[in-house]
């Protein structure tokens, strides 16, 4: 495992940090045992940077759990969010900070984040409610380490924020894909320039870098170098940055861990050569045709009142562009749960525009999910849903019957 240095605290950071946004679920909620063994098989390779957030159900109890229960609290810095956006006024900071402190089963928190914080004007609101002072307080106590915030907004805003308070780190999405949207490349040397560690979130454009590419842009990077995975290939591109300090991967399979930190144990600054750092530009460019609703995945938009898997959705209407209409047909039916739950369907929308307020990308999600509906919802397709449901239907009453 690579490391690179803090400069603000003197720690030294796991280039690769896990974050624990997307585990596993089961009906029970998150997969404890699997997460449990992605946690420390992750601590055991050099890991030592975990992101987690009050928003992320459940997540912050299980870290703390498996933290607790192997006692490996001490070689590790945990990283959360104080939900801003739930926030009414500032008797609230220490209402969500005491409930995340309880989840996590810790004293204090190394790495604590004003969650999503898009503009001046939003910080200056949560100045005139006391958080600078409460902050103060904290530090004061112990109980916080570092305080950062994380950013979803536009850049001129972000070096707004940036300036407006003394700063110990910070988050921007940032990816290959993404090098001039929100905070972007302008935002990152803006960071660095403050001696101010940056913090990479979806690395991978919520997976579609990892396992959304076309057969073409794949093609492209496998003759370039044919040992690197396309996941490997969207990490190399941040570690290559000497400013970027620590890249999130929302690990949740063996496997993924494993190509991650076969990628982190050799990476460095200024490492890419030429004939990659041209792949790129062409895999850009063929990336750029088929990806056509720019989703993460986060699922903040979520849960939907009408009950619309928009993510789901989402991804389902990409893959049409980059895996064919057939299998992107069976994805958008089997990934919504369309067989058993229409509402869960594009065309379900009532154009409430609850979800819009929520989401991190500025996605018209209302307008997206027409488009949605216009291509993966052909005039053949109710037929093919009565047919499924007819099935499903039939064998449950054979199940019952058994």
């Amino acid at each position: 495992m690579q490391y690179r240095l803090d400069e603000r605290s003197g720690n030294q950071l796991s280039i690769l940090g896990f974050g624990c946004m997307r585990f596993h679920r089961n009906v029970a909620g998150i997969d404890q045992k699997q997460a449990e063994k992605l946690i420390m098989d992750a601590i055991d390779a050099g890991v030592n940077y975990f992101d987690t957030a009050y928003l992320y159900p459940g997540s912050e109890a299980s870290l703390g759990a498996v933290l607790n229960k192997n006692d490996v609290r001490s070689r590790v810095y945990v990283a959360t969010k104080l939900p801003i956006a739930s926030c009414t006024s500032g008797a609230d900071f220490d209402i969500y900070f005491n409930k995340q402190i309880a989840s996590l089963n810790t004293d204090y928190i190394d790495y604590y984040l004003m969650h999503n914080i898009n503009s001046l004007a939003q910080w200056e609101e949560l100045c005139a409610w006391g958080i600078r002072e409460w902050i103060g307080a904290q530090k004061a106590a112990g109980k916080i380490r570092q305080i950062g915030f994380s950013f979803h907004g536009a850049r001129d805003e972000f070096k707004e924020v940036l300036a407006a308070y003394d700063w110990e780190f910070c988050q921007i999405q940032y990816n290959y894909a993404n090098e001039n949207y929100q905070a972007g490349v302008t935002g990152l040397k803006a960071a660095a320039e403050r001696h101010i560690p940056v913090v990479v979130m979806e690395p991978l454009l919520g997976g579609k870098l990892a396992t959304g590419l076309s057969a073409d842009a794949v093609a492209v990077f496998r003759k370039a170098r044919a040992d690197h995975t396309p996941a490997a290939w969207g990490l190399r591109w941040l570690w290559n940055q000497p400013e970027v300090t620590v890249v999130l991967s929302g690990m949740n399979e063996e496997a993924q861990l494993r190509d991650n930190l076969s990628a982190a144990n050799d990476a460095a600054p200024n490492m890419l050569t030429q004939a990659e750092v041209t792949a790129y530009g062409e895999v850009l460019e063929i990336f750029k045709l088929t990806d056509k609703i720019q989703c993460t995945g986060c699922s903040y938009c979520m849960p939907c009142p009408q009950g619309v898997n928009i993510p789901a959705c989402f991804a389902s209407y990409n893959a049409s562009y980059t895996h064919g209409r057939i299998t992107s047909l069976s994805m958008y039916i089997t990934s919504t749960a369309a067989n058993r739950n229409a509402k869960a369907l594009a065309s379900s929308c009532i154009q409430c525009g609850k979800c819009e307020s929520h989401c991190p990308q500025k996605i018209e999600i209302r307008r997206s999910l027409k488009d949605v509906a216009r291509r993966m919802e052909p005039f053949y397709f109710n037929i093919i849903m009565k047919v499924m449901r007819s099935r499903g239907k039939r064998k449950q009453r054979q199940n019952e019957q058994a």
